[in-house]
């Protein structure tokens, strides 16, 4: 594992900057945030159609309320050695942006600077008549206090989660973001995602067509790992202090 980890660092340090990490849920599962797809995953215990924007128009008080029990576990996990790590590899000026999927923001948390939330971000919620963004812990207060579903406090339009439901685009700008990287990166690192989810995996897609090396680190087989040069079957919060550690070395 040593090695392998010595072979991506040495990937990122030859990428001179130009190298991004992409990550998925299997970098917050040891923060204790569940994965979408995996045996204890979320839609093992809520259908995922509950989560597509069609249905919170039909049911929107009752998505509100599952939404406000997942929330309640994105708000007590804290950052773990992965989030921790690719923040240090950012510092070290390795890679010059996360792209996620994630919407826990714990990269943030974590130290990350540039981080950009393909799927939106579990923290927001906006309100679809007018656009305003507000904390979600003050659209579960209206929820609590007036009722399900909350509704905006400036136009009284319906409020919604800005994590992005299945039926939904993803931000353009997020998106736009995430395009430039690959068009311009030398080297990807995908952490924790099983790069099937679409559009977001093609981002990695993309850098890689345009001959970015990429390293792959995850515990389950991507329909990438054909194209990576490395591919580490490991916990990412195991892994990734490893390839720090081997970084900082070839930079010294």
């Amino acid at each position: 594992m040593r090695v392998l980890a010595r072979r991506v660092a040495e990937i990122l340090v030859e990428a001179a900057g130009r190298a991004f990490v992409f990550t998925g849920a299997g970098v917050s599962t040891e923060s204790g945030i569940p994965d979408f797809r995996g045996p204890r995953g979320l839609w093992r215990r809520v259908p995922p159609e509950v989560f597509s924007l069609d249905y919170f128009l039909e049911e929107p008080g009752r998505v509100w309320r599952l939404y406000a029990d997942l929330y309640r576990v994105l708000a007590s996990a804290r950052p773990n050695p992965a989030h921790r790590a690719i923040a240090r590899l950012e510092e070290l000026g390795l890679v010059e942006a996360v792209v996620t999927q994630n919407i826990d923001g714990l990269h943030q948390a974590a130290g990350s600077r540039r981080v950009v939330e393909l799927h939106g971000s579990g923290g927001w919620a906006v309100c679809l008549s007018c656009g305003r963004r507000l904390p979600v812990e003050t659209a579960l207060r209206l929820g609590e206090e007036g009722g399900w579903p909350p509704r905006c406090p400036v136009c009284g339009g319906l409020l919604k989660p800005a994590a992005v439901f299945f039926g939904e685009p993803l931000p353009e700008e997020a998106l736009r973001e995430a395009l430039r990287l690959a068009a311009r990166a030398r080297a990807v690192l995908v952490v924790g995602s099983s790069l099937r989810v679409y559009p977001a995996a093609l981002v990695p897609e993309e850098a890689a067509r345009r001959g970015a090396r990429l390293a792959i680190v995850n515990l389950e087989e991507t329909p990438l790992d054909w194209r990576a040069e490395v591919v580490a079957r490991a916990r990412a919060g195991v892994f990734l202090p490893m390839v720090v550690e081997e970084a900082e070395k070839l930079l010294s």
